[in-house]
């Protein structure tokens, strides 16, 4: 059945997509199971669940990347396979992943037609013309000529939308859209939503942000350790209030633990136009100029890194953070957020300036250092790519707890590996952490993103650190996971770790951070007091401002 017979179907009433008792096994747990849902045309039909509750596969499948071991999908009331990406595309439905799919080095235009034509040129007319198409369908002011790598995170996200339009005209799938959007993104999301819905399209949202389900969804399924467990219908979407839907969510999600989440729950569908706390609880108070009142533990002092094509480099960064701080990072993706955590931890060497920890008394000179001698010294980082640069995915859980500590004692005995220490090691910490899998020898890259964070956020907080730097700490993640991660941060903070959180959740950061600092094109650009307005002056610091 191609794309021009789904379209005909439009007005009939028959269900754009119908998933029927889809059952996939993977090994060691049954990831989808017997899971039966519809997608109309029009409508944005998110999905919610924890971390490992199956959304992940079931978008797979539904994209044509993982075939089921039982079940049905019709298309416009057409049974199909659905058994390749290719076929999946030219049924219409296109998907938007989490990790970007563009080539950096080409222009939009040539993402966009490469591989989408059948000769040997590339059909740049035809191409410019299905690009006004859908620019003008979204409402969107697309440069083609510009070079990927070049876009901001959310120009690159609606040329990843596009992308996924250029073939896909009956369902779009979204996998975490807003995760790299600043909130001024979001709301351009959901305009651009509201637009795609007005064409007949049919859209698969998934999402942790139980305000955006509420705000943008026109229908909820909940799943749960691989099946559906309840589904909020259109008419209650819009009967009910936002204060009940929220409850109502998280008792389909959690059941009989839903009470110990209420509070929680509110971390993520606080309005954006919501106060920041008073008193956040969090480490670091701050002098009032910048500085925090606290023991200096890291110094960064006129820091800088040469810029390169795709990268604003860093530009004489100041930053003090105190002992057990909580300090916040903030600004529009791509403006060194991700420089300075490399910086930091030591991925990245600096072209000029000095960055000095206190270490048994005194400050030492660590910006020349790698990574294990800064991890040596307390110094730890949680990576943004998890399964590219935080684990070895072929490699077992257990091992990859004790990465960090290979040929250290106890797990390691004259150049020997203790298999009974890291065996054990291992399974303290998945029930410490509650990391879901099924045993410490499954390799960690089969586990759900989510999983795999708890398995970093162990491994890199074990054995003594003394400033943990946090690349998007809960990107992701569920409720419970990120209650989980947020709770620890703020614990060992309590106990004089220090930590730097980089995220693009402004929420995040108002909750836990006591000064957070704006970056704008590689610079500091101010840093504010958390409290009453912080979110107004952040926000004006993000978008161009005067700095503070």
């Amino acid at each position: 059945m191609d794309a021009e017979a789904i379209r005909s179907e439009r007005d009939s009433g028959t269900p754009l997509i119908e998933l029927i008792g889809i059952t996939k096994r993977c090994p060691g747990v049954l990831a989808n199971d017997d899971i039966t849902l519809t997608v109309e045309r029009g409508e944005v039909h998110c999905l919610l669940g924890e971390n490992g509750a199956g959304k992940s596969t079931l978008i797979s499948i539904l994209s044509g990347m993982t075939v089921p071991d039982a079940g049905m999908i019709r298309i416009g009331g057409t049974e199909t396979s659905m058994d390749s990406p290719r076929h999946a595309l030219d049924l219409g439905i296109g998907t938007v992943y989490q990790h970007a799919t563009l080539v950096p080095t080409l222009t939009v235009l040539e993402n966009l037609i490469l591989g989408n034509t059948t000769g040997v040129r590339l059909n740049e007319a035809e191409g410019l013309r299905r690009l006004d198409e859908l620019a003008s369908i979204l409402g969107a002011d697309v440069d083609p000529n510009a070079v990927a790598g070049n876009l901001a995170l959310d120009e690159q996200q609606v040329i990843e939308i596009i992308k996924a339009l250029w073939k896909g005209k009956a369902a779009l799938i979204l996998d975490e859209p807003t995760s790299m959007l600043t909130p001024a993104g979001v709301g351009e999301l959901a305009n651009m939503l509201q637009r795609l819905k007005g064409t007949g399209l049919g859209i698969v949202f998934i999402t942790h942000m139980l305000h955006e389900a509420i705000e943008m969804g026109d229908r909820v399924t909940v799943l749960r350790q691989g099946r559906v467990v309840g589904t909020i219908a259109p008419a209650e979407l819009r009967s009910t209030d936002p204060e009940r839907l929220r409850e109502r969510i998280v008792e389909i999600m959690f059941g009989e633990e839903a009470n110990e989440l209420s509070d929680v729950a509110e971390l993520h569908v606080e309005a954006s136009g919501s106060t920041s706390p008073d008193e956040p609880d969090s480490g670091g108070s701050s002098d009032g100029q910048g500085q925090p009142a606290g023991e200096p533990i890291l110094k960064l002092e006129r820091v800088s890194l040469e810029p390169s094509q795709s990268s604003h480099g860093l530009h004489e960064v100041d930053l003090t953070i105190a002992e057990g701080e909580i300090l916040g990072v903030a600004g529009v993706g791509g403006n060194g957020q991700k420089e300075l955590a490399e910086v930091l931890a030591g991925q990245r060497p600096i072209d000029s300036g000095s960055i000095s920890l206190r270490h048994n008394g005194a400050f030492i000179q660590i910006g020349r250092l790698g990574v294990h001698s800064r991890h040596e010294m307390g110094l730890r980082y949680l990576s943004d790519d998890r399964r590219g640069e935080a684990v070895v995915g072929t490699m077992s859980v257990a091992i990859n707890l004790v990465l960090k500590r290979i040929g250290k004692p106890p797990f390691w005995k004259r150049q020997i590996i203790q298999h009974a220490e890291v065996w054990q090691h291992a399974e303290a910490v998945i029930k410490e952490f509650d990391i879901r899998t099924p045993g410490p020898d499954t390799n960690i890259g089969k586990l759900s993103g989510g999983n795999i964070q708890k398995a970093i956020l162990a491994r890199e907080t074990a054995s003594d650190p003394r400033i943990v730097v946090y690349n998007k700490p809960t990107h992701g993640l569920d409720i419970r996971t990120s209650l989980a991660v947020r709770e620890r941060i703020r614990q060992m903070a309590a106990d004089g770790v220090s930590a730097v959180v980089i995220s693009n959740h402004l929420e995040e950061l108002l909750d836990l951070c006591g000064r957070i600092a704006v970056v704008s094109k590689g610079r500091i650009v101010g840093i504010v007091e958390n409290g009453p307005n912080a979110e107004r002056r952040i926000g004006d610091l993000m978008v161009g401002a005067f700095a503070l």
